[in-house]
This record gives structure tokens, C-alpha cells and sequence, in this order.
């Protein structure tokens, strides 16, 4: 278990920076909609992106690690994570668990600037990707949202906007600009890897609004993919999913693993023992924040734990 730190909050980061990597930080934070004079900006000033490094495999940017050290959050004077590390390691999934209240969403948050942009809280110790800190003096916010995406619990595509715009909303917050064929590409291939392709190619100017929820899940997911991230965080992505679409969604996440850091809070055992190889245990106990007990291989975490909150936990004991 972490000990209790006596690091003071960190002062939130410039308000000048906002969101936009992604289309699903945009809709959460509902600011820099498509259509929008902010969104219009950005696609009138586009830039030039610079390229990641790519896969052995040459097919796209290669996974990267996540690497948190001695991360504490607030909300306001209230401590609600003590000095947690981890690493996250490229091309894996890992699984964040742990009962409601411990910290982990606001973990999760953290991990690509999310967590400021909530008025009063703040943060301290150091995120690395692929050894840098997103949170260093001149390191920009969108930068961090573009190699770090992310889905959030509830569906949340831009109901009007057609499954084709939908995908490619992200690109058009950051302003890059691509010819029509490689947007054509673009569209179809992240709707194949979100493993949606074949249900919509039929209808790609259909609003993304009259899909079904775990549609809309595996939309959210293309429009992350566009804008090439390295890491993918996703924050109870199946909770408000019936169970077949929970499964589409879980077969999208294990296929993506080898090309993806995948980063995932779930409150389902069964789920992140089948579609992580990492895991997480987190706790908050008697009122203080929320920490790491345990962590490691998810076949350990499950079969052998090495703590005995950690097997009350993952064996239905409490929580």
C-alpha cells in the first residue's frame, strides 16, 4: 500500500491550453464542437503533425509506454490519490480495479491532462510517455491528447453529425488536413480495426446518433484511432453495454493490443481478467486516498495474489 505524501497540490495548468486531440475530450469538456468558430479555426490553421515512431511491422505509430510516478490528485483540499506509480507497458492492456471511490477514473484522467480541466483540482508527480512528462514546462496539451486518446464510460459520438464525420471529427480539432482519398482510407480503416466497418460501410452518411450503443462505443473508439494515438485510455467503456456488445467491444480491444497501449477502468473482474495482461489493484480505506495495493501480471493478480485485500476483491469478497 502507498504511504500518505506530503507533496501540496500542484497549481493547475495554463487555462490557455484546451482540449481537442480528440473528438471524445472535446464533446466531455463541450467546448470546440465541429461547426463551432473554435473548430473552424483549427481547421483553417492546420498544422503540420509531427510523426511518431512506427510499429516493426511499418503499419502505423508504434504503442508507447506509460510510465506514472508518485501521482497525487485533489479536488480542491480533498486528496483522493496518494503518490501512485506505474507502469503502463507498450502494446499491452492493462487493467485499472478496485471498488468505487478509490481513485481510479480520476487515475485514468491524469494520464493525458484530463484531470485539470475540472475547476479546483490539481495534481503532482510526473506522467512519462515513452520517458517524457506530459506535464513539463512547454510540453503542449493537444500534443498529450493526440498521442494519448481516450473513451469514456458513456457513448458520446456527435449525434448529427454522420458516422463518417464522426471519425474524422478528431483530425479537424487539430486542424490536419488530408486529401478526400486518404480521408476515405482513413474512415474505413479505423471503423475495421474498431471492428465496426462491415456493420456501417453501408451507411456512413447515416448520423452516428442512430447507432446502437455498443455501435456508438465502437464509433468513439474510430474516432480515437484517427488521429493515430499510441496510448488508448478507456474509462468503464462496457458499463452501460448489454452483454453482446460488451463482447464486440472487448474483442476490439484485445485486437487492437498489439498496436495500441491500451489503459482500461472496469469494475468487472470477468472482464479484466480476459482482455488485460496487466492489472492494477486499487483501495482507498477508512477515509484515505486511494492507492495501489497490488500490482502485476492479471493471471498472478487473479490466481496467486500476493495480498490478502487483493483476493477478497477479485474473488467477490467485498466491493
Amino acid at each position: 500500500m502507498t504511504t500518505a505524501a506530503t507533496d501540496q497540490p500542484a497549481t493547475d495548468q495554463p487555462a490557455a491550453d484546451q482540449p481537442g486531440a480528440d473528438a471524445s475530450a472535446a464533446d466531455e469538456s463541450g467546448s470546440d464542437r465541429p461547426g463551432s468558430a473554435a473548430a473552424a479555426t483549427a481547421v483553417d490553421e492546420a498544422v503540420t503533425v509531427e510523426q511518431p515512431a512506427v510499429r516493426r511491422d511499418g503499419g502505423g505509430p508504434a504503442p508507447a509506454t506509460l510510465d506514472a510516478r508518485a501521482v497525487s490528485a485533489w479536488f480542491g483540499q480533498h486528496k483522493v490519490l496518494d503518490r501512485v506509480s506505474l507502469t503502463m507497458r507498450a502494446g499491452q492492456v492493462t487493467a485499472l480495479i478496485g471498488p468505487s471511490g478509490c481513485g481510479k477514473s480520476t487515475f485514468l484522467r491524469t494520464l493525458n491532462r484530463m484531470h485539470e480541466m475540472i475547476p479546483g483540482a490539481a495534481m503532482a508527480g510526473e506522467v512519462l510517455f515513452d520517458g517524457e512528462d506530459i506535464y513539463a514546462p512547454g510540453r503542449r496539451l493537444t500534443d498529450a491528447r493526440r498521442d494519448i486518446g481516450m473513451v469514456f464510460q458513456k457513448p458520446n459520438p456527435f449525434p448529427a453529425m454522420s458516422i463518417y464525420d464522426n471519425v474524422l471529427a478528431g483530425l479537424k480539432l487539430t486542424g490536419v488536413r488530408i486529401s478526400r482519398q486518404a480521408r476515405n482510407d482513413l474512415v474505413q480503416e479505423c471503423l475495421g480495426r474498431a471492428g465496426l466497418w462491415n456493420e456501417v460501410k453501408d451507411r456512413l452518411r447515416s448520423p452516428g446518433g442512430a447507432l446502437s450503443g455498443g455501435q456508438q462505443q465502437r464509433l468513439c473508439i474510430a474516432r480515437s484511432l484517427a488521429v493515430r494515438p499510441r496510448v488508448l485510455l478507456m474509462d468503464e467503456p462496457c458499463s452501460a453495454l448489454d452483454p453482446t456488445s460488451t463482447r464486440k467491444v472487448e474483442e476490439t480491444i484485445q485486437a487492437l493490443a498489439d498496436e495500441v497501449t491500451v489503459v482500461i477502468v472496469t469494475h468487472n473482474m470477468q472482464q479484466a481478467a480476459r482482455v488485460s495482461q496487466q492489472c492494477a489493484f486499487f483501495l482507498a480505506e477508512q477515509g484515505t486516498p486511494g492507492g495501489i495495493v497490488e500490482h502485476g501480471p492479471t493471471r498472478a493478480m487473479f490466481g496467486s495474489p500476493q495480498d490478502q485485500r487483493t483476493a477478497d476483491y477479485v474473488n467477490g469478497r467485498f466491493g
